[in-house]
């Protein structure tokens, strides 16, 4: 097994958070700049999305230097970062990148109920050796995240279709992490009560309270 090398916790936080903030920080700069480019107008949300795709493909791969190893999550929002920021800057149309946070928050609560339905909490696969759980923990975490990520996707599709843009730049930033903070810190009890070091193990008891 892969083991992860340990790095400052300020320093992982900085190559985490610090592209979207640098994200919001640039966009409430340049919200009402417009440029030229090759004969087209671009606005301001536009070239900053443009920025912060390598951004972030350069804060992960340092991370991945530093540590070894990077998750699966990562990678896969990585990927929607490229595909979306791309079209957006492609087709010069910001609802590509708006749209994008509501389908990442969408899979996960997707794939979490997939996994569910097959009497399974899949959030083990990624997080097991963070987190050792019992098989009746993971169920029910992966369903309470599950309503969360849902919950996430169906408040990103309203704001940014109702919303201004500085209004959903600051959500995106600030609101959608906060909430998925407090959301998991919230299940303190429940991972506490089914550790396996408290004795939670219990692999013939799958159900459990939501």
């Amino acid at each position: 097994m892969h083991v992860e090398k340990p790095i400052n916790p300020w320093l992982r936080q900085a190559l985490e958070l610090g592209p979207p903030i640098l994200f919001f920080l640039a966009y409430m700069r340049f919200q009402d700049v417009t440029w030229t480019i090759g004969g087209r107008d671009y606005d301001g949300f536009i070239l900053v999305t443009a920025g912060f795709v390598p951004l972030l493909l350069l804060s992960m791969a340092v991370l991945w230097k530093l540590t070894g190893k990077v998750s699966r999550l990562q990678v896969f929002t990585a990927v929607m970062v490229i595909v979306f920021g791309g079209l957006t800057v492609w087709l010069n149309d910001e609802r590509f990148f708006k749209m994008k946070t509501t389908l990442v928050y969408g899979f996960f609560a997707v794939t979490l109920g997939i996994g569910l339905l097959r009497g399974q909490g899949w959030l083990k696969v990624l997080m097991g050796e963070m987190l050792p759980m019992s098989d009746r923990g993971w169920l029910i975490l992966s369903r309470r995240l599950a309503m969360a990520f849902a919950a996430m996707a169906v408040a990103n599709e309203a704001v940014w279709r109702t919303q201004s843009t500085e209004f959903w730049v600051t959500f995106e930033t600030f609101g959608l992490p906060a909430f998925l903070f407090v959301a998991f810190m919230s299940q303190a009890k429940l991972i506490e009560r089914e550790s396996l070091s408290a004795g939670g193990d219990d692999p013939d008891d799958q159900g459990g309270a939501a």
